[in-house]
């Protein structure tokens, strides 16, 4: 397999998995409001992952 398409799946994976975390957290948490909050941070996470992975691969296509 080619390295993008391993940087790729790598990516979408772990937006993936912070996603169903986030999901998890929040819903986990009850009442609980700095649960819920920790929850939210958590689905922060999936743009920045999303971001970087981005950011990643036209670096990767600039340098060719």
């Amino acid at each position: 397999m080619k390295p993008d398409t391993i940087l790729k799946g790598c990516l979408i994976a772990a937006a993936m998995i912070s996603l169903v975390l986030s999901i998890i957290i929040y819903f986990g948490a009850g009442d609980d409001v700095l649960g819920r909050l920790n929850g939210i941070y958590v689905g922060v996470w999936v743009p920045s992952i999303l971001s970087l992975g981005a950011l990643l691969l036209v670096a990767r296509k600039s340098e060719s």
